[in-house]
């Protein structure tokens, strides 16, 4: 079921014509800290991961992932929180120009446990939190107006402050034929009926509550809720009771979530049976987390009902969103894709008991990885000096203490910063550093936009072990999430069966351990030049093919120069294998710079090659000098920008070049054809 394109219902649209937004989604904000030990008390967890939540945000976030034009209506606090929220949703595609930063207020937090497939212990941390702060004065109609849906949670009718901002937003689009929806979003302790540290409990009848929602249900198109949130709407113990007293003050569509059952939507009268309402059933998963999956199903709920697709149609996709994030840990991070949405569905027509567990389907965990909005890195212009044992010997052989290559790498890091500066480069720089020589190196890049790389492998292993022990997942977990984990690893698809079974398990436990931190993964491949074997053309080509062939699909990889016809190859193997690809970058191999401007030109016309990462060719003649002390600090940032520099030009060149003639070359063959059709 495609999830994009225009409208499957003939006739007109439930929308005015003309908006610049799809929904916006008014409501909470806040950051959710989920526990890592599945099965503990929250009482005995000992880590949390760090995800985006709320429901109104998870739900924004959601129909962004869906390829819809979402926005979010809030405020955050001038925290570190705050900024990580705000830029996970502006990561995401979502419009966070209304977005305020509260001054005076912090963003708000969750704790979340997962202590069995029945029980998610968590507590709000929402003492004055900006998110419930939000003020009338906070948006204009113009900004209400610009949208074909507008969407408001339970929890921001709770108190008078947001009840205000909240009415005035309906006001605005009742007034500009905005379509109006809300999710119930029901949690009794954010209406002060529970204990403050109970917010897992999720009903408790209150006829104020019910009173008070049912004097906003008049004013929304669509409501969304669970069993109980109706029965709290409804002010009825059983739904059906509940369902007709909402009926009675609201036309609107009322979709009921009925856990793994699915969902049933109801578009008119109120039967006395719900037996009459057709069950609009989803897939059904093995739970590993209830928590958020109602905001999955409101975003896939949206994501046809806003394309103007049929209501059975918005309930498959609402029940497929629901089951997928239910299987997998976190909200937000956890909201599929329309690739992987369609996968999901077409997967479990074919076979609904294997996809009982969608988190075991590698196919579907890659589309999950790969077909979010990432970063772009078109172009890599990249200085490496992860270099461990040739900056030792540089020091042995200038008779310099080793704790100088630490101030050498961080100068290297300013000089790096310069050239960029210097050319305009912002989201093109690329480094490669190690956290043997390098960690304040590495401090000093992270954060700024650039694209760090760095290694794991044990310099000249053969076969391949890591640096930091046999246990690469345990490394990974203290490196930000923004590096690339680069592994250099001599390998050759003929090499000793003993050797390369070897070299294959430790690249494929490399690999795992990747997909679950969530790092990138650089592989550098080198065929041995001394192990007697043979190196043909081809070599590099099939060492790539053999990976793939055991399911390691890197981000990106790391190759040596090659000529035209090679890149040719590497170009078809990449496409036809893991068009997802990042790219690969090109090795300097410590080449003079006549040498790579040579190899650039050959590079340049590859539709997979993005740039180099050039080590050697750049720092050791400079760190000689610099590690002998006969140049300073200024003198060595100035000789390896000049080479750098020139690398960069050259490559730029290079690609000028190549972009040109292929140009020509699509010229020509136009008007060879346009000749033969004349």
């Amino acid at each position: 079921m495609a999830l994009t394109g225009n409208s499957s219902v003939p006739g007109p649209s439930r929308f005015a014509p003309g908006r610049s937004r799809d929904v916006i989604c008014l409501g909470r904000l806040a950051v959710d800290l989920y526990a890592q030990q599945v099965g503990a008390r929250l009482e005995d967890v000992t880590s949390f991961a760090k995800y985006l939540g709320g429901s109104s945000a998870n739900i924004a976030f959601g129909c962004a992932r869906l390829g819809l034009r979402a926005a979010m209506l809030t405020r955050v606090g001038n925290d570190h929180m705050g900024r990580f929220l705000t830029e996970t949703l502006d990561k995401e595609g979502c419009d966070t120009s209304h977005v305020r930063v509260d001054m005076d207020r912090l963003t708000a937090l969750v704790l979340l446990g997962l202590k069995d497939r029945d029980t998610f212990p968590l507590i709000f941390y929402r003492e004055n939190c900006a998110d419930m702060a939000v003020d009338e004065h906070d948006f204009d109609e113009a900004f209400i107006a610009s949208s074909k849906a507008l969407l408001i949670t339970g929890t921001h009718f709770s108190t008078e402050q947001v009840n205000r901002a909240s009415r005035r937003a309906l006001d605005y689009a009742r007034r500009n034929q905005v379509r109006t929806v809300l999710d119930i979003d029901y949690r009794p302790v954010l209406w002060g009926l529970t204990g403050k540290a109970d917010g897992e409990t999720r009903f408790v009848a209150n006829e104020d509550v019910t009173a008070h929602l049912q004097r906003i249900l008049p004013l929304f198109d669509l409501v969304i809720g669970t069993e109980e949130e109706f029965r709290i709407a409804g002010g009825k113990s059983e739904l059906v009771d509940a369902l007709a007293m909402v009926r009675a003050v609201t036309p609107a569509t009322l979709v009921v979530k009925r856990g793994p059952l699915g969902c049933q939507v109801i578009d008119g009268k109120v039967p006395a049976s719900l037996d009459d309402v057709p069950l609009q059933g989803g897939v059904e998963v093995e739970v590993l987390n209830v928590l958020g999956a109602g905001d999955a199903f409101a975003s896939g709920f949206l994501s046809g009902w806003l394309r103007d697709q049929p209501l059975d149609a918005c309930a498959k996709a609402a029940n497929a969103c629901g089951a997928l994030v239910v299987s997998r840990h976190g909200c937000a991070p956890a909201m599929p894709t329309p690739a992987e949405l369609d996968y999901f569905l077409s997967a479990a027509a074919v076979d609904p008991v294997r996809m009982r567990r969608p988190d075991r389907d590698t196919t579907l965990a890659r589309l999950h990885r790969v077909t979010p909005p990432r970063t772009r890195h078109d172009e890599v212009l990249g200085f490496a000096f992860d270099h461990r044992n040739q900056f030792f010997d540089l020091a042995q052989q200038t008779g310099a203490d080793e704790s100088r290559i630490a101030t050498l790498k961080g100068l290297f890091v300013e000089a790096v910063a310069q050239t960029e500066s210097a050319l305009g480069l912002a989201g093109r720089i690329g480094v490669l550093i190690d956290d043997r020589y390098g960690q304040d190196a590495l401090n000093a890049a992270t954060g700024r936009g650039w694209w760090v790389g760095r290694p794991v492998e044990l310099p000249g292993s053969v076969p391949l072990v890591f640096d930091h022990g046999r246990s690469i997942g345990t490394t990974l977990t203290s490196w930000p999430i923004s590096h690339t984990v680069k592994c250099l690893v001599q390998f050759h698809p003929d090499e000793p069966i003993e050797q390369r079974l070897e070299q294959e398990a430790q690249l494929r436990a490399l690999y795992d351990a990747t997909q679950a931190s969530g790092h990138e993964l650089l592989l550098e491949v080198i065929p041995p030049k001394h192990a007697g074997l043979p190196l043909g053309p081809d070599t590099v080509y099939r060492a790539l093919k053999r990976l793939y062939n055991i399911g390691i699909y890197p981000e990106w990889w790391k190759l040596e120069p090659m000529d035209a016809a090679q890149w040719r190859a590497i170009d078809a193997l990449v496409a036809e294998r893991d068009p997802y690809c990042r790219g690969v970058v090109l090795l300097g191999l410590s080449a003079p710079v006549e040498q790579l401007t040579q190899d650039f030109r050959a590079a340049a016309a590859s539709a997979t090659c993005r740039g180099f990462t050039v080590g050697r060719t750049i720092f050791h003649e400079p760190s000689h000098a610099w590690l002998a002390g006969t140049i300073g600090d200024d003198e060595l940032i100035a000789r390896v920008r000049r080479t750098f520099e020139t690398l960069i030009a050259a490559w730029r060149t290079a690609r000028e070049a190549a972009g040109a003639g292929a140009s020509s070359a699509t010229n020509r063959a136009g008007t060879v054809h346009e000749e033969k059709a004349a």
